[in-house]
């Protein structure tokens, strides 16, 4: 197997974490490469193994750090590398182990004693050529100028679902639904059921509410507004500005994340995790 390493690059305890891991992995003879970003941070890793995320060939990534590394990493890879999530985050809702289990994790990892949880992602087009990044959590649709509405209308299947004037539209995955989507008033939602969660942020209407759709559909959004700004915001981690006017399209991606579990069943890891982060 070969092992790509990336880590917060914030927090000294991850960089040290990662050094620890990097030697573990090279001691037992495995191909181990590092992230350039992480090495920049703590240049201690010997200079031959380090590589890019986008050029990342490996079997695992390891990501040591909290949700913002994991969703870095899923930005920045070309490939469907599953990922092994030790949290030196906040919530650490998507990483699979707390820093303490990280060796035995590490040792059950190279035993082959681990499954492969697959989630859905969301692929968003343009009316114009700019290279959007896939979502693992959601796509959201904002308003550009803080205290300002944004006037929306959007569809599914171009069928017409709702008009809002808001503070902006959220398009979340099941993974998300614990994220950007839950403070909009969305509904947890188990990421084995195929679905799409819509809500809109702080409209100002009573009757705007989430709903949950097949991932099956297409979402077309229209900005209505004539005078402002948008923002469309990728997990957090893409933006860019949309003009009036603007067509935007979300479906479920061909693409998909995938994480390292060590629980067959989903359901009670999912559940641990709501009730231990929530």
């Amino acid at each position: 197997m070969k092992f790509g390493i990336a880590a917060r690059r914030d927090k000294e305890e991850a960089l040290k974490l990662a050094y620890r891991v990097y030697d573990f992995l090279k001691v037992k003879g495995y191909e181990v490469y590092v992230d350039t970003e992480t090495y920049s941070h703590f240049p201690h890793f010997n200079e031959e193994d380090l590589v890019s995320l986008e050029d990342m060939k490996v079997d695992v990534v390891i990501a040591i750090g909290g949700d913002g590394t994991i969703l870095r990493i899923e930005h920045k890879t070309r490939r469907d590398i599953p990922i092994l999530g030790i949290n030196m985050g906040t919530l650490g809702f998507l990483s699979e182990v707390e820093p303490s289990e990280t060796f035995f994790a590490l040792s059950k990892l190279l035993e082959g004693e681990y499954y492969v949880d697959e989630r859905i992602k969301l692929r968003t087009r343009l009316n114009w050529k700019v290279k959007i990044p896939d979502a693992l959590n959601e796509v959201a649709v904002l308003t550009g100028i803080p205290g300002k509405i944004v006037h929306l209308k959007y569809y599914v299947d171009e069928n017409v679902a709702d008009e809002i004037r808001a503070d902006g539209l959220i398009i979340s995955t099941p993974t998300g639904s614990t994220g950007y989507a839950m403070s909009a008033g969305g509904p947890f939602l188990d990421p084995r059921i195929d679905g799409i969660i819509i809500a809109p942020l702080a409209p100002i209407t009573l009757n705007a509410r989430p709903m949950v759709i097949p991932a099956s559909s297409e979402i077309s959004v229209d900005i209505l507004s004539i005078d402002r700004e948008a923002i469309l915001a990728v997990d957090g981690q893409f933006y860019t500005y949309l003009d009036p006017g603007v067509k935007i399209k979300i479906k479920k991606s061909p693409r998909k994340t995938k994480f390292i579990r060590f629980s067959e069943s989903l359901y009670p890891h999912y559940l641990m995790k709501i009730k231990k982060k929530f």
